[in-house]
């Protein structure tokens, strides 16, 4: 089978090679990946930008989606659909940038029935990160009538999910974003409002005018913390990225005399439940048109090229990628 690997020995080097199958580990479900992703962590792991890969040699890719080849698990069979995001795949173990993987039975859920493996990977980690941001101002009490969201980093995979996500259900939103050339095809995606990240993204005072009810946010860092210190009395920040930086240079006073509150959204260990919880919701939701208009199809070999410019902030969209 074919794989992009990613090794350090003597230098660090990322190749598309063909691997033995024997070569996985022996885990519960070997799979036949169909279609993965190309994520900004993997494009951090192919590019060596941060130290993304725990052990080498490794096939990237932190989501995929394929068909079940064997299992040892009674919750899987031979021929099933599934998808998988997170758990450390293409970190710490053999990621869904190989046409074949073997990973354990918890970290793999059913795909919807009204979804193909790429649908799934037109969503990705990026879409199922964007519902689970949804979902958190949801859960809080954020509803369409308790005013603007603002979405960072718009037109990325989760940003511009998040924006066609909120938007259909009625929400008032303002994508924020450094590409002036798509601000058009943020509002044909459904937001209101279009502004440049430069408005948010520099050191701000700790409180501001109250503007949003929600916020979205992927970038981290001033970023973060002025859109914090601009959410209204009660409002909600979904914080799910570190585009912008890991730092979070702000104070308490947003939260201890506006009572916001900060919701932490983490896509890689999150439980079943909530999983099936999000994947449904999105199997609901009605994107197809957005996914087809704004994803683009890549090979195996495209994908050191293609890293490049996603951390370099030149990809828009999504980037599937087709394996098998």
């Amino acid at each position: 089978m074919q794989a992009l690997i990613i090794d350090k020995t003597p230098d660090y080097e990322v190749s598309v090679k063909q691997v033995d199958p024997s070569e996985l580990p022996d885990n519960d479900v070997l799979v036949d990946v169909e279609y993965s992703t190309l994520n900004y962590k993997d494009g951090l792991a192919i590019t060596n930008a941060s130290p993304i890969i725990r052990n080498f040699p490794m096939a990237p890719g932190i989501d995929f989606a394929g068909t079940v080849v064997e299992s040892k698990d009674d919750r899987f069979s031979k021929g099933d659909k599934v998808v998988l995001n997170g758990w450390g795949v293409g970190e710490r173990y053999w990621g869904g940038l190989s046409q074949q993987v073997k990973v354990k039975a918890d970290w793999l859920i059913p795909l919807p029935e009204t979804m193909s493996t790429w649908d799934a990977m037109a969503i990705g980690t990026a879409g199922y990160t964007a519902m689970l941001c949804v979902n958190a101002l949801e859960n809080n009490g954020v509803l369409p009538e308790s005013g603007p969201i603002l979405v960072t980093g718009a037109t990325g995979g989760v940003g511009s999910i998040a924006v066609v996500l909120l938007a259909q259900k009625g929400y008032q939103v303002t994508a924020s974003t450094g590409k002036e050339k798509d601000h058009a095809t943020l509002k044909e995606m459904g937001a209101s409002e279009v502004i440049s990240r430069d408005e948010i993204s520099s050191p701000g005072k700790p409180l501001q005018k109250e503007h949003w009810a929600g916020v979205v946010d992927v970038a981290g860092s001033h970023t973060l913390a002025n859109a914090c210190a601009a959410t209204k009395y009660g409002g909600v920040v979904a914080a799910c990225g570190l585009a912008q930086g890991m730092d979070f240079p702000a104070s308490v006073a947003p939260f201890i005399l506006r009572g916001v509150t900060l919701v932490g959204v983490d896509s890689v260990y999150q439980p079943y439940e909530r999983r099936m919880q999000a994947w449904q919701a999105l199997s609901d939701a009605n994107i197809t048109d957005f996914l087809k208009k704004n994803t683009q199809e890549i090979e195996l070999e495209d994908c050191p090229e293609y890293a490049k410019q996603l951390i370099d902030g030149k990809i828009s969209g999504r980037l599937v990628v087709k394996v098998g």
